[in-house]
């Protein structure tokens, strides 16, 4: 968990702002939950590594003393989401869909872009089982990404059903498969060999380990509905996918998806497409799929739902690193002028003045410090040069006794006086004077 200094929380602005942009030009409505949940909203949906992680809050006054945790800090948005839909039917439309970007809390273990509390940007589709559902959530997350400046992304797709059906075929008991998805998750972190381990420790047999491995490589660019002909299931699934591959082709989605038969996503709770973004030599920045059977466990019916996660922080490393943030972000733009205070006897005029100028939409500081007889004058304007103002506004004796300012430009020194009165329309932005030098403005030892 971290603190985020300016420089952090603009950058993370930039990025939410074009997510909530994108979003909402595919139709998805914001929505916020609590940061707690009851306990057991959250336990028994993520499977049994998703709980060994959820951040549990311990009972508060009388039951204090027992140990026992009755809320948890929110572990993901979609959890949260089945409950407001299933606690608010009448209230939403038949077809639901909404984004919603607000943090997360997992008892993980610190890694490059992976924190304890980090934010989520989430879409969910709520009430069809049209593959179109999945084909705008790809299109919508592939134009985020895209309007951030990425290129080199592919899009992951896989289907539970279809490791269903390879691990029914390599021997693998239902019972089992939830194992054996969570240690297939991994693949590309520990590989073969060491998900053929995973496997092992969980009490999978050895020949049935290797052959769901060898049969998801198998698989690999096949998604014909003949090659899973052994499972009608499973060749159902096939025929899902390949149709959502070739709807994304008429979308921002168009030729970056990719069958992986070895994308398991460890969550429990899907059931149908899976889908995750990938970057070389990165890792994902981002996955999610369809969850046709969660809400069913807070509505009591069965209500198709499917949903994409991005993952806002690793996408900030990623963009930090690569320098991939405009210069209007990566580097802060000050306010439009800094006001100087002559005399204490004089700080209402300056407020007064500062808050004509806020009013015509200009940014305004005040330096706080009276500069009288040039007292504290040098700290003002070393002041207004760290801040980067455009410029300073100095209200001395002659200024203040003909309601005028002495408007200096921090950027080429320049210096005139000008009415109080004529400050807001010489400011405006619309009428900007460029930024041609760094270098601090000269101090009154200067002139």
């Amino acid at each position: 968990m971290r603190d985020f200094l300016p420089e952090d929380v603009r950058r993370r602005q930039y990025v939410i702002d074009i997510v909530r942009r994108v979003y909402e030009r595919y139709g998805f409505e914001p929505l916020e939950t609590p940061a707690l949940e009851n306990i057991e909203t959250l336990t028994g949906k993520y499977g049994e590594e998703g709980n060994q992680l959820i951040f549990k809050v311990l009972k508060r006054g009388e039951g204090a003393s027992s140990g026992e945790a009755d809320l948890a800090l929110r572990y993901d948005l979609t959890v949260p989401l089945a409950r407001v839909v299933a606690d608010n039917r009448g209230k939403l439309p038949r077809f639901f869909k909404r984004y919603q970007i607000q943090p997360v809390w997992r008892a993980d273990r610190p890694a490059r872009g992976r924190f304890r509390e980090f934010y989520q940007c989430d879409v969910d589709a709520i009430g069809s089982t049209s593959p179109v559902v999945e084909v705008e959530m790809i299109a919508a997350v592939c134009d985020v990404l895209q309007a951030l400046g990425f290129s080199d992304f592919v899009v992951q797709i896989n289907h539970r059903e279809l490791l269903t059906a390879l691990l029914s075929s390599a021997g693998i008991d239902a019972s089992k498969h939830g194992d054996a998805l969570v240690a297939i998750d991994k693949l590309d972190k520990i590989g073969a060999d060491g998900v053929a381990a995973d496997m092992l420790a969980r009490g999978i047999a050895r020949e049935s380990a290797e052959a769901a491995l060898e049969k998801s490589q198998a698989a690999a660019g096949n998604l014909s509905r003949e090659f899973f002909a052994f499972d009608p299931a499973g060749a159902a699934a096939a025929a899902n996918l390949a149709e959502i591959v070739r709807l994304c082709e008429n979308t921002a989605a168009a030729g970056r998806l990719r069958f992986t038969p070895r994308l398991a996503r460890g969550l429990s709770y899907y059931t149908g497409a899976i889908m995750e973004i990938a970057v070389e030599g990165i890792g994902s920045l981002g996955g999610g799929g369809r969850y046709d059977g969660l809400i069913g466990m807070f509505a009591g019916e069965q209500i198709p739902a499917c949903g994409f996660s991005l993952g806002l922080e690793r996408i900030l490393v990623v963009m930090g690193e690569r320098t991939m943030f405009p210069p209007q972000v990566a580097e802060h733009s000050g306010p439009d002028v800094m006001l100087t205070i002559f005399d204490d006897e004089f700080t209402g005029r300056c407020l007064e003045l500062a808050t004509e100028l806020r009013a015509a939409d200009l940014r305004v500081e005040i330096f706080p410090e009276s500069t009288k007889r040039g007292k504290n004058l040098n700290k003002a304007l070393k002041y207004a040069s760290e801040r980067k103002a455009r410029f300073i506004a100095i209200m001395e004796e002659d200024e203040l006794a003909t309601n005028e300012v002495k408007l200096r430009n921090t950027a080429t020194r320049e210096q005139e006086r000008i009415p109080q009165r004529d400050l807001a329309s010489r400011l405006r932005p619309s009428n900007p004077e460029p930024r041609t030098s760094n270098r601090a403005p000269r101090t009154s030892d200067d002139e």
